[in-house]
């Protein structure tokens, strides 16, 4: 065994990261998989019973305030978090490549570069929030709560984008075990807060910020504690003085992608402002509906982000032959969530409203817009693999373009149809804008990576010698 070896085998045991360079396909994935996929399962856990403890315990208006910020928050959190995935596959591949100095170098980049966003991002939101609020067609009666909600919750941005930072950075070096233990901690913490204020001091959907908050600080706090105990990204202060190219490197990553997030939640908000523009009850509807979607494409997101780390190490390895053995897992995946969750929204429309929702005419709309969505919800579980591979090699172009498809499909569809078929016409809005983006991600995939993978089978022919 040489010393690179042992030094690997330490690296191994310490961090117990997944060397996705290595092995079987399969078998690294689904060993990423799993703690992620319960990780991101109790975000929207842990979030859909915000939303029933709100909805239940303070009713469908306040329901409709703190759901009316979804596709605020989207915007952005989304950039903050299309940023640091960003960063989180240079890092990957800086891993994958085993360059540790270069390592470091990123890891120290991308915490410099986040403190500076996270200040940016909180001052923004929360002085142009009355604002968007307004530009959203915010019914005044549910206008007060979406304030009290917002400002907190933008207010204390830093320890949701130094969770999401941290978080990226483990899993870009094969941890998916630390933000599972984060989030099992943190939702404990959020879900206890939550019942207390709302039930017990009855605070109002302030409580449901502050309880939000205070769990993103815990769920921060967990992942650092991991990250400095790593030996090999222990950082000096040498490596915070990095040369331009490395925050142009991060940033030539990092940008597009954080770009791509917040123009797909344009098209959001501008689907928020047609919904609220015809009442309470269908941004009650929305809310509920949107908590479905974001839960049931879950598996599927997972996949992509399983499907990210494995592409970046893979990539920056010079290994493009292992990674589309990934996208066929990964994709297996995708389409196995697909089969079941689609079929749930499809045939269990009315079920699903009445968990959330107490209004028959909000339960109504609901019933209109989850079978169309859950019909068509393969198109969305399948982007989220083509478009984390084609982002996991580091060219994030294409994946930003499809974003822009997203928002104009989003946007043609709802003002065209929305006066016409009603509440339905956001669902279709939907649909339209996953399968324009999917289409666009596996163009990009396969003129990419093909090539390459054909390159590289040709030069592994060539090396081989005559027998």
């Amino acid at each position: 065994m040489t010393g690179s070896d042992v030094k690997e085998t330490k690296i191994k045991k310490k961090s117990n990261m997944i060397d996705f360079t290595k092995g079987s396909a399969v078998k690294t994935i689904m060993m990423f998989y799993w703690p992620l996929l319960l990780t991101n399962m109790l975000q929207q856990l842990y979030n859909f019973a915000d939303t029933l403890i709100v909805g239940k315990g303070l009713g469908d208006h306040a329901l409709a305030a703190v759901g009316n910020m979804g596709s605020l928050f989207f915007l952005i959190v989304g950039f903050s978090m299309g940023i640091s995935n960003g960063f989180g596959i240079i890092i990957a591949q800086r891993f994958g490549a085993k360059k540790y100095e270069d390592l470091k170098r990123n890891i120290a980049g991308t915490i410099e570069l986040a403190l500076l966003i996270a200040c940016i991002l909180t001052a923004v939101s929360v002085v142009f929030l009355p604002d968007a609020l307004r530009l959203l067609r915010t019914d005044e009666i549910i206008m007060k709560d979406s304030l009290k909600y917002g400002y907190i919750v933008f207010g204390g941005l830093i320890c949701s984008i130094t969770y999401n930072v941290s978080a990226c950075i483990l899993r870009s070096l094969g941890d998916s075990r630390t933000p599972l233990k984060a989030i099992i901690i943190s939702s404990v913490i959020n879900l206890m807060l939550d019942s207390l204020l709302i039930f017990v001091l009855h605070t109002g959907v302030e409580g449901a910020a502050i309880a939000t908050v205070f769990s993103q600080i815990v769920s921060a706090i967990v992942c650092i504690s991991k990250l400095v105990t790593i030996d090999y990204i222990k950082l000096e202060r040498k490596h915070f003085i990095n040369e331009k190219s490395v925050y142009l490197t991060l940033m030539k990553n990092g940008v597009p992608m954080a770009f791509m997030n917040s123009i797909t939640a344009v098209g959001c908000m501008v689907v928020q402002y047609f919904v609220n523009g015809f009442g309470v009850d269908y941004t009650s509807a929305y809310s509920a509906c949107s908590k479905y979607i974001n839960l049931f494409m879950n598996p599927a997101g997972t996949a992509g982000n399983a499907m990210s780390a494995y592409t970046s190490q893979n990539y920056g390895a010079g290994k493009y032959d292992r990674i589309n053995k990934g996208l066929k897992v990964c994709l297996t995946i995708a389409i196995a969530s697909y089969v079941v969750l689609g079929s749930i929204m499809f045939f269990l429309p009315t079920q699903l409203a009445q968990i959330l929702l107490e209004g028959e005419k909000p339960i109504s709309l609901a019933g209109q817009y989850l079978p169309v969505c859950g019909l068509m919800l393969v198109n969305v579980d399948c982007l989220f693999v083509f478009r984390s591979g084609v982002q996991g090699m580091g060219k994030p172009l294409m994946p930003m373009l499809s974003g822009i498809l997203e928002m104009i499909m989003r946007v043609l569809v709802i003002a065209l149809f929305m006066n016409r078929m009603g509440f339905r016409a956001a669902a279709y809005a939907e649909a339209g804008a996953w399968i324009g983006a999917l289409l666009i991600n596996m163009i990009a995939f396969y003129k990419i990576l093909l090539p390459e993978l054909k390159c590289e089978a040709k030069r592994k022919c060539k090396l081989q010698p005559l027998r």
